[in-house]
């Protein structure tokens, strides 16, 4: 969806269609915001969070508005197959849009972020189908550009027949060359799908492939472990979460939108005061929300602006740091220190980072939060589409065999 270190490797495991839940295990990478600020010692981003506390405490960096699709913090990522026989490719399990596209064989020789990645050769599959539509998704300032092709996709065994996807020959900017991901899968609603292209999760649904058509997701987000955690697809496993799930219906069919009460910073401030709109997303992995909202509670948390839209907050405050939490239909989620901030390790220091940052998304699909894997990776969720509702119950940690 929208552009911190993570990835999923979908490991193929041999599973029968339409017996049960089929597991794909999801394992860590660093992201490509991670990845681009890694050339700057730790002595200069803080340097870079007291000049910018010293000429403006209140407000931070100038923040461009943006469109939903930003994939500069997305960390969880998995492998599936295009083809026959079948081509491998890391993708980004991506609630926050619909497409699935993968570099293609025929990309420009000066398009750097394709010759760094997998590329698809229908020429070496079997059940390639010729289809052509151009196809073209905006990403900040540049586009992402191609055509459409159709073939087999498989995902941990399940094989789905007939479908179309992207084979993008045109990658913009820094942002896919430094991307530790080939190419995007995208599980949100049909409404948004680029070309009307039948999101991969519909074809799922229309052929009956699964036992119930869900998916979910556990993150683990304990940087000390190697395991990413798994999406889980036809259900929900209890084994990954404590008491009963809670429901909250989709409010509007093209991002997995919900309505959200309130946002409680300890005892002191209250954003979305009169309720708002939040979208659940795997693709971001931070808290996102509107920027006047999301500097108050920076504000309110002590956190220091930094470079490229991030927030230092000093590591020895994290035990006084107020619980954050987040009325859904009346049931409050609450995330503390330890939640909301994370720890980066680099040459034997640490930084501590704020989970939160600013993005303000335009009218008609804004203005939106957007629960990203700073919140999933505390609170194991369900994306039902049966149902059209979303599940929350706070994760617990399994290792996943």
């Amino acid at each position: 969806m929208n552009l911190l270190g993570k990835v999923f490797i979908l490991l193929p495991l041999l599973v029968s269609q339409s017996v049960g839940i089929i597991r794909i295990p999801l394992h860590k990478t660093r992201s490509v915001r991670r990845a681009l600020s890694d050339g700057l010692t730790f002595e200069e981003l803080k340097s870079a969070a007291e000049a910018a506390w010293r000429s403006d405490p209140s407000p931070t960096p100038s923040i461009p508005v943006e469109k939903l699709t930003n994939f500069m913090d997305a960390q969880y990522y998995g492998v599936i197959s295009i083809g026959t026989p079948p081509q491998p490719f890391k993708v980004l399990f991506d609630t926050g849009s619909s497409n699935l596209w993968v570099p293609s064989i025929h990309c420009s020789f000066l398009d750097i972020a394709c010759w760094l990645h997998h590329r698809y050769n229908s020429k070496k599959s079997s059940t390639y189908v010729q289809n052509g539509t151009k196809f073209s998704i905006q990403y900040g300032r540049g586009s992402l550009s191609g055509f459409i092709s159709q073939d087999t996709v498989t995902l941990a065994g399940l094989e789905v027949l007939g479908q179309q996807f992207g084979e993008a020959v045109k990658q913009p900017g820094l942002v896919f060359a430094a991307a530790r991901f080939d190419g995007v899968l995208g599980m949100a609603y049909p409404a948004i799908s680029v070309d009307q292209v039948k999101p991969v999760f519909d074809t799922i649904m229309a052929a009956k492939l699964l036992p119930k058509n869900i998916f979910s997701f556990y993150i683990n987000r304990d940087v000390k472990s190697g395991v990413g955690g798994e999406l889980m697809l036809g259900g929900a496993d209890p084994q990954y979460y404590t008491g009963e799930l809670h429901y909250l219906n989709v409010t509007r069919k093209a991002y997995w939108q919900i309505q959200m009460d309130t946002v409680e910073v300890g005892n002191t401030l209250t954003l979305c005061k009169t309720g708002c709109q939040a979208v659940v997303d795997t693709g971001t992995s931070l808290i996102v929300g509107p920027t006047h909202e999301i500097r108050a509670l920076q504000r309110a948390i002590g956190a220091f602006p930094l470079l490229m839209g991030e927030y230092w907050i000093d590591c020895k405050r994290i035990p006084s740091l107020p619980v954050i939490a987040f009325n859904l239909g009346g049931k409050m989620f609450n995330l503390t220190g330890d939640d909301y901030v994370m720890k980066i390790s680099k040459m034997g220091t640490t930084i501590c980072l704020s989970g939160f940052m600013a993005m303000d998304i335009p009218p008609p699909a804004g203005p939106l939060w957007i629960l990203g894997d700073v919140f999933i990776g505390r609170y194991y969720t369900v994306f039902d589409r049966d149902a059209e509702r979303v599940g929350f119950a706070p994760s617990r940690k399994k290792r996943v065999e």
